[in-house]
């Protein structure tokens, strides 16, 4: 019987890659993210295609409900997830106090709240069949604060931190936790977040969505706990340990300002 792999922000970016990645390899698949169009166009091409099972959930992770909603559909269905992937998610930019405080307690929801969330719901079961294998969304953001992007890399940090945990939790069972940390990666999130002029997002570490999620695939299936993709971006996990905390904090605000800022 094939598993199954559900896949929330399933629609652009790392999310749509891994769709394609898990297909070819022969799983089934549920897919989330709020545009039912688009879902419903991936759903057609990679059943056609790979003659996976595809199931469209055509859900907005922003809301607390919607976890739960998710959760629920699956289970009436008799759907088992045996991988899940927590890679829906947004950042804002700008200085903190500026922001709108809605959409930063949106991007909180999605990016840490409904992950945690979703995690909780699907990790029993993993644990009682005896398989599983997570994979959370993290960033390069993860392993230092990110000025004019506070509220995001704190939300990052969570995930890596939450991630590493429960990876050393599950040791002895046959769940692995992966938490995926890239750097600037091709995908509509340079628009989303507004960042486009960002000095980061013209670094040499730059990558594009399908060389992130393979990476991130191999690396979850290998059961590692946290991988860095691209040989730049791996540089700053390293150069945080070494330097003093306030050479970290500048060196990130200046990456983190608009180019002729």
């Amino acid at each position: 019987m094939k598993k199954t792999v559900l896949i929330t922000g399933a629609s652009s970016g790392i999310g749509l890659e891994l769709s394609k990645i898990f297909a070819a390899e022969g799983y089934d698949l549920a897919l989330v993210a709020r545009n039912e169009a688009k879902l419903n166009q991936l759903a057609a091409e990679l059943s056609e295609k790979y003659d996976s099972k595809v199931t469209v959930l055509a859900k907005d992770l922003s809301q607390p409900a919607s976890p739960a909603e998710i959760f629920s559909t699956l289970d009436a269905c008799d759907i088992k997830i045996d991988i899940l992937v927590n890679n829906a998610g947004f950042g804002t930019y700008g200085r903190f106090a500026n922001l709108d405080l809605g959409r930063e307690l949106e991007m909180i929801q999605v990016d840490v709240v409904s992950l945690t969330h979703q995690t909780h719901l699907f990790l029993p079961g993993m644990l009682e069949r005896g398989f599983g294998r997570i994979l959370n969304l993290g960033s390069t953001g993860s392993f230092a604060p990110a000025p004019l992007m506070s509220a995001y890399a704190a939300c990052k940090a969570f995930v890596l931190s939450f991630s590493e945990a429960l990876s050393e939790e599950l040791k002895g069972t046959n769940v692995r936790v992966t938490a995926l940390c890239p750097g600037v990666t091709w995908t509509g999130f340079q628009q989303t977040a507004n960042v486009n002029r960002m000095r980061l997002v013209h670094s040499p570490g730059g990558m594009s969505s399908e060389q992130v999620a393979r990476l991130g695939y191999h690396a979850l299936m290998r059961g590692q706990a946290i991988v860095v993709p691209g040989l730049f971006n791996q540089l700053l996990p390293v150069a945080v340990r070494f330097f003093p905390r306030s050479l970290v904090r500048w060196a990130s605000l200046r990456m983190m300002q608009q180019e002729g800022g």
